[in-house]
């Protein structure tokens, strides 16, 4: 025989439908907001959804609600849910982000250079894992409890995260601080004996403690030089690698050039040295086995000059006037 429903109970399934509606479990809730709620759990879980069950995972993890606890929470605050099995779960995700490191490394270097720090430094952060923060914070950070150590370039210091949303992290910090300068390198090997171009040059940072002695500071104090050794890629560049390039090469032949008041005279000689421009060598006069000590002009030009070699040397028959 066929139930009939009390005339009062059908009406209120009319007029209250979702009195008759059985909440349904979510499954998985990504969470926002620093708090759990009832309605986080389930769909359709009427005016108790608002309420509060606890505190959210802090940012970037996650919990787990199983079965028996999610009834739990349904008999408290009223919800029309049984577990269907005891594999029902809710899992509550809080997405979070990395505190950004180039606010914890700015706020690093303002509080050394307050203790004497060089103003352009590299800081070396080991080991160092950023604090995962709200997706959607602003996050606050200080420095404190700084120690540092300016001659062996060692730190250590407190670091504090405030966000909205979550509790107050702080952690440990343990580094090293380098002074870098901007200097010329070459971003390429070059060959021993090669010039040095413009385009063979670029300004890099580098460490100060990797300078060894007189180094160049600007590309002009390179461009131009050739290599006397070989020079890494990257690496500063030491001014004793460099050598103005030979214009003049030993065995090679030169024009000999004299110059005195009222007199210009030019030879044919040998260079007996290698030079660069503005060096002084020795060049061979082949008509009069005379060794001339001689300025070099450029290349195979070179200049004696009057008493560099004895008078007797220099005979007419040797030298061509010239004007």
């Amino acid at each position: 025989m066929r139930r009939i429903l009390p005339p009062i109970l059908c009406l209120c399934a009319i007029l209250h439908p979702s009195a008759m509606r059985a909440a349904t479990l979510r499954g998985a809730t990504t969470l926002e907001a620093p708090m759990v709620r009832v309605a986080d759990l389930f769909d359709g879980a009427g005016e108790g959804g608002s309420r509060i069950l606890g505190l959210a995972p802090a940012p970037g993890n996650r919990i787990v609600i199983e079965a028996a606890q999610l009834a739990a929470i349904a008999r408290q605050f009223g919800v029309d849910w049984r577990p269907a099995s005891m594999s029902d779960r809710v899992v509550l995700d809080r997405p979070g982000r990395p505190l950004p490191r180039d606010a914890v490394f700015s706020a690093l270097h303002e509080a050394l250079g307050q203790l004497g720090a060089p103003v352009d430094t590299d800081i070396e952060l080991p080991g160092f894992i950023a604090p995962i923060i709200p997706r959607e914070s602003e996050p606050g950070l200080s420095i404190d409890q700084l120690d540092y150590d300016p001659a062996a370039g060692r730190f250590t210091a407190l670091l504090t995260v405030t966000a909205e949303g979550m509790e107050v992290q702080r952690e440990r910090l343990s580094g090293r601080v380098s002074e870098m300068l901007d200097l010329p390198v070459l971003p390429h090997r070059l060959a021993v004996g090669a010039v040095i171009e413009a385009g063979d040059t670029r300004m890099a940072r580098v460490r100060a403690d990797l300078v060894r002695g007189e180094v160049a500071r600007l590309p002009d104090q390179i461009v131009g030089f050739a290599l006397r050794r070989p020079v890494a890629p990257g690496q500063p560049v030491a001014l004793a690698d460099l050598a103005r390039p030979s214009a003049v090469l030993k065995g090679a032949r030169v024009v000999i050039e004299l110059s005195a008041p009222g007199l210009a005279l030019v030879a044919q000689g040998i260079a007996l040295d290698n030079g660069a421009i503005g060096e002084r060598i020795a060049v061979l006069n082949p008509a009069t086995r005379a060794t001339l000590g001689a300025e070099v002009l450029g290349p195979q030009r070179v200049r004696v000059t009057p008493g560099s070699a004895p008078a007797a040397s220099v005979q007419a028959g040797a030298l061509v006037a010239a004007r």
